[in-house]
């Protein structure tokens, strides 16, 4: 075995695991870092302004990529790191964590810096792991790229010896082994038991009104097309969770929208309207369900997933299937022989989401200025490139793209925060250096902006081409209605310094910091506009685009109304 220090084993580790950029605040592991150059690696090491925004960098990378994303910080911002991986522990993104931390030699000796906050990492990730002497460099880096890509994915942390991880640069012998099954997701593929592939075809068989709710895990798995060709073959429709919204095309006769919280309301409707529920690759969590009213506990369920805890935990259910996604829906598809006749539930179908379509249509279309969030997304859905990646905050920019933006391409990918207002500017700089040949835009809002607004320096430098559409209301009205039930009545008033924001005009603080940046007041300049961001290949675009304080989402649609 060669003898190395663990910095130069560090790059060249990272390096064979395929590793393009890492996202970091200083100082880490810097010896690595200097490796990283010295050793030809070609990795971009992209230093941030924030260690949380490190981490939603890293997040977007690896689901945009869909290979580890690797983010770093000193032992005092480790918490902080910690924070930035809630997003993507929820969000199943497969995310690799290296922090600073005190030595055996000078714990519990009020040493500089010295917290001990290995255990904040514990909520937040499938393994979470002390470095302190290099010989464990070898194991525990391929432990770590073995842990985050296997089953269901998910965030791993190591915490090296020293508070800038000084164990680095200790020497042993150590043997790179690159395992090539951990370089991406599925790092495998299960295939599931043909008894259960049986038992789930006649349970489905047997439905009248039978729909399919497909998660995350169906995207993961690469499996949208596989998707698509099962449903269109038992005529089944396709409703989605916000994670697994790019599994099907929003105009597809079989779409019936996304369901849950941060929904449509045809979506939340039929499900509720169905007697049989398939579930694939979602863990039927409260968002998905609109906590679990839609559908009800106790509808006719079947459930597909890699994870056989995830099999039942919410529904009971009928049959269940343990296995990938990709293989599972191809193998459904291939064994199912007769189709039954579904022509009433898919003329419900039809009728429901045209309903839908005419109810909402004059917002869609609305050319009040202010804008609508409404026409908005009808307009970005018309001007999305083929093969964009599409991310969205959470919040009223969830509920606004979750019901209102239509997916018009097989290729078009979506991802949205599982919860963290602010997750989405970082996140799309991160996608974008994932998947630097395709279009990325994120749509976010003011509120959300605010949260990470001085990495649009860090965008400038890199010269990360993400376009940015803000939805700027001057405010965070999606807390309107709590911060007014609370007040009430003649003090109604006051509580509206708590949502309300000073009116600002991104597009001066975008250029005075080098980027590209467009304001649009009209309905009638935004295709423009958004074709002209897709066009400028250099550094980010700010999308500064006006609308309506008044304008809220509906709330989600239960059966009981």
């Amino acid at each position: 075995m060669p003898k190395m220090s663990g910095a130069q084993f560090m790059a060249d580790a990272l390096h064979a695991y395929g590793v393009t950029h890492i996202f970091f605040v200083p100082t880490i592991l810097s010896h690595s870092l200097a490796q990283m150059e010295e050793r030809g690696t070609g990795i971009a090491r992209v230093l941030t302004h924030g260690e949380k925004a490190a981490a939603y960098m890293a997040d977007g990378y690896a689901r945009a990529s869909g290979r580890p994303g690797v983010c770093m910080a000193q032992i005092v911002g480790g918490v902080n790191l910690a924070a930035g991986l809630r997003d993507a522990h929820l969000a199943c993104a497969p995310i690799i964590a290296f922090t600073g931390g005190t030595t055996p030699q000078i714990r519990y000796r009020n040493a500089y810096q010295e917290i001990e906050d290995i255990s904040a990492f514990d909520p937040v990730t499938k393994f979470n792991a002390t470095v302190e002497t290099v010989e464990r460099f070898p194991d525990m880096i391929r432990q770590a790229f073995r842990v985050a890509t296997s089953g269901t994915p998910g965030p791993v942390h190591l915490r090296f010896g020293g508070n800038l991880g000084q164990v680095e640069q200790d020497v042993a012998d150590l043997e790179l082994i690159v395992e090539e099954n951990f370089k991406e997701v599925p790092a495998y593929r299960p295939e599931p038991e043909p008894a259960s592939i049986k038992r789930a075809l006649e349970v489905i068989k047997g439905a009248e009104r039978p729909i399919i709710v497909a998660g995350g895990g169906v995207r993961t798995s690469g499996a949208n097309a596989e998707l698509v060709a099962f449903a269109e073959k038992l005529q089944i429709p396709v409703a989605t969770s916000m994670n697994g919204k790019e599994s099907i095309r929003g105009d597809h006769p079989l779409s019936v929208g996304v369901v849950g919280s941060y929904s449509r309301r045809s979506a939340n409707e039929l499900v509720s309207e169905a007697d049989l529920v398939f579930f694939i690759g979602t863990q039927t969590g409260g968002m998905t369900t609109h906590f679990w009213r839609v559908p009800k506990v106790g509808v006719k369920a079947v459930q597909l997933d890699i994870d056989p805890e995830e099999l039942g935990r919410n529904y009971p259910l009928e049959a269940s299937i343990i296995g990938d996604a990709k293989i599972a829906l191809g193998k459904l598809t291939e064994a199912a022989e007769e189709v039954p006749e579904r022509g009433a539930w898919l003329s419900r179908v039809e009728t429901v989401c045209a309903a839908w379509r005419a109810e909402f249509a004059p917002l869609l279309n609305s050319d009040a200025s202010p804008m609508r969030p409404e026409r908005v997304c009808k307009t970005l859905s018309e001007h999305l490139p083929s093969d964009a990646i599409v991310l969205a905050d959470t919040g009223h920019s969830g509920m606004w793209t979750g019901g209102y933006l239509d997916l018009k391409s097989p290729d078009i990918s979506f991802m949205r925060a599982a919860g963290h207002l602010g997750w989405g500017f970082p996140a799309a700089l991160g996608a974008k250096c994932g998947a630097p040949e395709r279009p990325v835009i994120l749509f976010t809002g003011d509120a959300g902006f605010w949260y990470h607004i001085g990495e649009v320096e860090t965008a400038v430098r890199w010269g990360i081409n993400a376009v940015i559409l803000v939805n700027n209301n001057g405010s965070q009205n999606q807390e309107t209605k709590i911060f007014d039930d609370a007040y009430g009545g003649a003090q109604r008033g006051k509580a509206h310094e708590l949502w309300h924001f000073n009116q600002t005009n991104f597009t001066d603080i975008a250029k005075s910091m080098g980027a590209a940046s467009i304001r649009v007041e009209k309905p009638g300049e935004l295709g423009s506009a958004l074709d002209q961001a897709f066009s400028i290949d250099a550094g980010p675009v700010v999308l500064d685009v006006v609308t309506d304080i008044e304008a809220l989402a509906p709330g989600a649609y239960g059966p009981e109304g």
